[in-house]
Formats: structure tokens, sequence, C-alpha cells
């Protein structure tokens, strides 16, 4: 059984490119397909891989401005020969599922999520685009969004990262979805007894996270916020905090390890395709308050490893805080739950799919 594995771009460390880590960790010998790869911003683990990339590579600014290739990004799938392997998983959010496989080789796709800016985030991405793409976005996102849905048809057999997102890919691309969440490597995080007096949040501060609410909930509460990581949004979510909120920027893992470790709960206002962050948490043995849409549904217990607050605003996230207070959540409890998402569990699950599928596919 020779595979490829195709990925959207490898350009910086996230969710999808610790897939991409487990999918290599399963298939060693398969080859990784990707429109651009930056390995200045990648760890060392990709370089000792086999990454072929597409023609977009070469162009200016590519690996750092790769979204403005986005035009090009359909054709440069469609141009990686992948004749000779029997199974193409691809990873996709974009554009990767995308690739054209012969009558027998099987295609199947893990999704992160359907293209959001083609879909679901279309109307706030043509928003905040600048003045002179605005004028140009509705004609491109609908060449986008035909060829996304045709190029749906190409897969075989999807896996859904989340019960959210398995729903977005029968909304938009009427397919079904098996659910298989993404890998937590729950053995680097460890519950300890020390408890100290705050809260956590960590994130990229971007707009969509939603930090604000945090943030306003905190101000109006005054208890200790701590909020780790660094984005755009961070001078503004600075100007609007109080004295009680603390940024610590970006820290290495071991340090962000600590924090999770002794936090009170960890925080989480937005709405994300899964979210791997409450599952460290809980790996940490720390409760998760989070808005309640999306992939935390899958990841946390509401009333045994956290809470949900119904209303994304800074009402129903305080409100929750209150009764928050008022539970005694267990450590044990929490990490047992954890363990179940576990990178172990993940490979197994995705070597265990993909090999009953090819048999069924190839009628053995």
């Amino acid at each position: 059984m020779k595979i490829a594995i195709v990925h959207d771009w490898l350009t910086n460390m996230g969710g999808a490119e610790r897939v991409i880590l487990a999918f290599h960790e399963i298939f060693p010998d398969a080859p990784i397909y990707t429109s651009v790869y930056n390995p200045d911003k990648l760890p060392e683990e990709f370089r000792k891989m086999n990454i072929r990339t597409s023609f977009i590579q070469k162009l200016p600014k590519a690996k750092t401005k790769y979204n403005m290739y986005l035009p090009f990004m359909p054709t440069a799938f469609e141009q990686f020969e992948l004749s000779e392997y029997d199974v193409v998983l691809s990873s996709s959010s974009s554009c990767a599922k995308g690739v054209i496989t012969r009558p027998d080789t099987l295609h199947i796709c893990y999704c992160h999520t359907p293209m959001r800016y083609a879909w679901d985030f279309y109307h706030e991405y043509k928003e905040n685009a600048p003045k002179w793409q605005k004028r140009f976005i509705p004609f491109l996102m609908n060449y986008v969004r035909m060829w996304d849905r045709l190029s749906a048809d190409r897969v075989d057999y999807f896996i859904a990262n989340s019960s959210a997102v398995a729903k977005r890919i029968k909304k938009h691309y009427r397919k079904n979805a098996v659910v298989i969440n993404p890998p937590v490597n729950v053995d680097f995080y460890t519950p300890v007894n020390e408890d100290e007096d705050y809260f956590l949040i960590v994130s990229r501060l971007v707009e969509y996270k939603r930090i604000d609410i945090a943030v306003e909930a905190f101000n109006d509460l005054g208890l200790p916020l701590i909020i780790i990581g660094d984005g755009p949004e961070k001078s503004k979510l600075q100007r609007m905090a109080k004295g009680n909120i603390k940024f610590l920027g970006r820290l290495p893992d071991e340090e962000v390890k600590r924090y999770y470790a002794r936090c009170r709960a960890f925080i989480f206002p937005g709405e994300e395709d899964f979210g791997i962050t409450p599952l460290e948490a809980q790996a940490s043995g720390r409760p998760v308050i989070a808005f309640g849409k999306g992939g935390v549904l899958d990841s946390v217990i509401d009333g045994v490893t956290g809470l949900f607050f119904k209303e994304q605003n800074k009402e129903s996230l305080k409100e929750a805080i209150k009764r928050f207070e008022k539970i005694d959540f267990n450590k044990e409890i929490i990490r047992k739950h954890a363990e179940k998402f576990d990178v172990k569990i993940f490979k197994e699950k995705i070597y265990e799919f993909v090999l009953n599928k090819y048999r069924e596919f190839k009628g053995d």
C-alpha cells in the first residue's frame, strides 16, 4: 500500500501541522505534497520529511504571504502527479482535497473545516478585506466556491476533526464524515496539587478568538486573569484591560505547561473547529469554561470537565464563572477524560480507518 500525504501549506505550527506530524509517524515513508513550505517556521522534525512543493513555492513572498496566491491554489494541487499511489491522505481546510487521483486510487480527506473564507466566514472575509479588493472578492469567491464543491466529489471518504465540522461537510458538500478528533500530546501535561488564584487563556490574539469578551468579563468581576499568547489584537486588548489582567506574551511550552497545571480554570470564549488548548488544560486536570459551540462540544463535558456559556458575550461568561465558583471539579476525572484524545489513540484510529477503507475499496 503506497501512500502520499497532501496538506494545504506548511508555513507555521498549529493544530493541522500536528496532524501532519502524526500522519508522518503512522506512514513514515509517505511523501508530503503541499503548496508552500517554510522550514524556518516549523519544528526540526519537518526537515527530515520528504516534502514536495508546488510552483507557488517559487513565487515572490510565497512563504509568508501564501494567502495572496489563493486563486492559484486549485491549479497548484491539480498539477501534483499522484498516479503511483494506492492511497492519498489529504489534510485540508482549503485546496489540498482537490488533488486529482486515478480511479483505482483511494482518496481519504481529513477535513479540518470546509474552506472558511468561501463559506462560513465569507461575509466577514469580504468586509475586512482592503478596499481595493472588495469589488473583486465576490467574483473570485464565486469561482472558488464552485471549485471547492466540485473538488469535494474527488474525495472517497471524509474524516472530520469534530462533530461541528462533520455537520459543515454535510451542509456544504452533501457528504457524510466519520469524526476522529485531532491528536493531543496528553503525556506532556501533568496535574499537580498546587492551586494558584488565577484564570488562564492561552491563545493567538486575533479577533475571531473573542478574547475581548473575557477581558470585559474579568474587568467587571475583578478576578485575576493571565493571558498567554501574541497577535495583532494585543495592544487593543491591553488598552481595554484593568490591573487584574496580565499579558505574558508568547512563552516556551514548559512555562505554558506550568500555568495550565495551576490555574483555577481555563477560559475559552471563541468558537473553533475543534480547539486543542481546552484539552491541554484538561490534560493538566483543570476545568474549562467555554462558549458552548463548535469543537468544545466534543472535548468538554458540561458540569464534569468544565462549563459552557450559551451566549458569546461578557454577561453570559460572567454567569458561567459565578456558577463555576460553586462547583468542585475532580482533577482525576478531568485528566481521565483528556486521555481519550491522546495522540496514540488518534494514530490507532487513523491507521485502522485507512487500512479498512483500503481493503473495502479494493474489494478484499
